[in-house]
């Protein structure tokens, strides 16, 4: 078996070669190239490791025939053409946990240095002032702390800041009460938090929901002398507003790691008094760098050899634990989903996911990506896990999943509906052995088939004599039927024929088929 073929085109920690030759990956570190001289040699990887300074374009995503992850040693993937590598099927893995605990200490050490007005008390000093009555700090103990997001980082603060006896107010949409009293923190909406908070410390992605979450009108909301500091993204404050707060002010001092432009080489912020300001070292520490490196290395090398998906923005993550377990759905789901896709025609609004019994239990969105993986590979020969779902979006398809832990009739079902101008309509398989992927019931008949290679579908009226002319008439055209699977629902009424073949049915045959007395539809299936 060829072994994965991994670029690493930015410096990073050695380490991270030899983690990928020690799990089975050839490895090549080449740094510095121009656009160009990447685009000549990115067709030959199967994988690609990088920082910050390589850019993923269009254009080079386009000559990356054979690529299939992009790992970004570190947080940011503003490098990265996220929905370029999507819709060519390519994985986007970060390593968002690697340099938590530097960024996080980043924070707190810029809240200590806004508390003491560290930074100007010691370019005065240095100046041969000793300007020893000009500076009255403040101390934080005691002090409330209000938390713009309580994830990763946010819960890493949220715990050095309890540490430093002060209170912490948090605000985060997903902050679940249990977690926040496990975090030992106020849970409180955003309003609540600026009357509130002493320090403000962001740690939140930039979205259209938190572009300039600290606006104009929001830092009016703060409390008098709030000093704010931000190591997460440019972008989330105002920089302007926030310019006019300290100058009046209202905020008594900030500091910025980030800027909404970087490198940021000037900004309305400069010369302001109170004002400080880094130039994004919030990752910047031997160990952050040393981690994120081996990190990035782990998870492309678990994907390229084992199928393990961790950390990834565009498709869904996929232990290596999990994937073993979890493979065999994926197949039933992607037969399923081929199934409903070759037998439904016109434009689908809306297809459902039903996982019943055991299969309710896994992590479902993999079983997701790949039940739509089937579905469009009709309409596209180039789909696969990582682009199905972009391309149903794309195509304005609604995807329901729905989670039944009850068992039915079997242990494990996984059950695929599509909305149609006739109505719903769906498909149901389960797992033999937990293992064999097994269809069990098409469009409300029961039905027991293996979906593979090449087969025949009918529906047709229940009466005497029907089998033995389908069966001639294969005969007759030198086509050998390998299984026979037939269901109805009910005597004399519709019912239903699933054959596998031995070969490819040619049109001339199918037609034949279709003329045959009492048949109602008929179509060539591949799987």
């Amino acid at each position: 078996m060829t072994k994965p073929r991994v670029l690493i085109s930015d410096k990073m920690d050695p380490n991270a070669a030899k983690i990928f030759e020690e799990r089975g990956c050839d490895v090549d570190v080449i740094t510095g190239e121009t656009p160009e001289q990447l685009i000549a040699r990115i067709g030959d990887y199967d994988g690609l490791a990088i920082r910050s300074s390589t850019k993923v374009t269009k254009e080079v995503l386009a000559a990356a025939t054979n690529l299939k992850v992009i790992g970004r040693a570190g947080i940011g993937v503003d490098n990265v053409d996220i929905p370029a590598a999507s819709a060519q099927g390519v994985v986007v893995m970060n390593t968002p946990f690697g340099n938590s605990i530097t960024t996080a200490e980043h924070a707190i050490a810029l809240m200590f240095a806004l508390a003491r007005q560290i930074p100007e008390a010691n370019a005065q000093t240095q100046a041969g002032k000793w300007p020893k009555n000009d500076f009255m700090g403040v101390e934080v103990t005691g002090k409330t702390l209000g938390l713009i997001g309580a994830g990763n980082i946010g819960s890493i603060v949220a715990s050095r800041a309890l540490g430093l006896k002060m209170k912490v107010v948090a605000f985060d949409p997903f902050l679940t009460p249990e977690r926040a009293v496990e975090m030992g923190v106020e849970k409180a909406d955003l309003d609540t938090l600026l009357a509130k908070a002493d320090f403000i410390t962001l740690h939140t992605p930039l979205t259209d929901q938190t572009r300039n979450i600290l606006s104009m009108e929001n830092l009016a909301k703060t409390k008098k002398g709030v000093r704010i500091i931000n190591c997460a993204r440019g972008g989330l404050i105002d920089e302007v507003a926030l310019k006019e707060a300290l100058d009046s002010g209202h905020v008594a001092g900030a500091a910025l790691d980030v800027f909404a432009v970087e490198p940021a080489k000037e900004s309305p912020l400069f010369g302001t008094p109170n004002f400080i300001c880094t130039p994004h070292l919030g990752a910047s520490t031997n160990e952050a760098q040393v981690n994120v490196a081996l990190q990035v290395a782990e998870q492309l090398s678990d994907y390229l050899v084992n199928g393990g998906v961790t950390n990834a923005l565009n498709v869904p993550s996929l232990s290596a634990e999990e994937a073993p377990k979890l493979r065999p759905y994926m197949a039933l789901a992607e037969q399923l989903g081929s199934l409903v896709g070759q037998l439904t025609t016109g434009a689908i609004p809306r297809i459902s996911i039903h996982a019943e019994g055991a299969a309710a239990e896994l992590n479902i969105k993999p079983i997701v990506a790949a039940v739509l993986c089937g579905f469009l590979r009709v309409q596209s020969a180039t789909v696969n896990m990582v682009n199905a779902p972009f391309l149903a979006k794309e195509r304005g398809i609604e995807v329901r999943e729905v989670k039944t832990e009850k068992a039915g009739d079997y242990h494990t079902l996984i059950r695929v509906s599509v909305k149609t101008d006739a109505g719903e309509r769906s498909v149901a398989g389960t797992l033999f052995s937990n293992a064999e992927p097994r269809l069990v019931e098409l469009f409300g008949i029961k039905v027991e088939a293996e979906l593979a290679g090449h087969m025949m579908y009918i529906v047709n009226e229940d009466a005497p004599g029907f089998i033995g002319r389908i069966g001639t008439l294969l005969g007759e055209n030198a086509i050998n039927i390998g299984t026979f699977n037939l269901g109805r629902r009910e005597a004399g009424g519709e019912a239903v024929l699933l054959l596998s073949l031995d070969s490819a049915l040619p049109g001339a045959v199918l037609d034949q088929v279709k003329s045959l007395p009492g048949v109602k539809r008929a179509m060539a299936l591949a799987f």
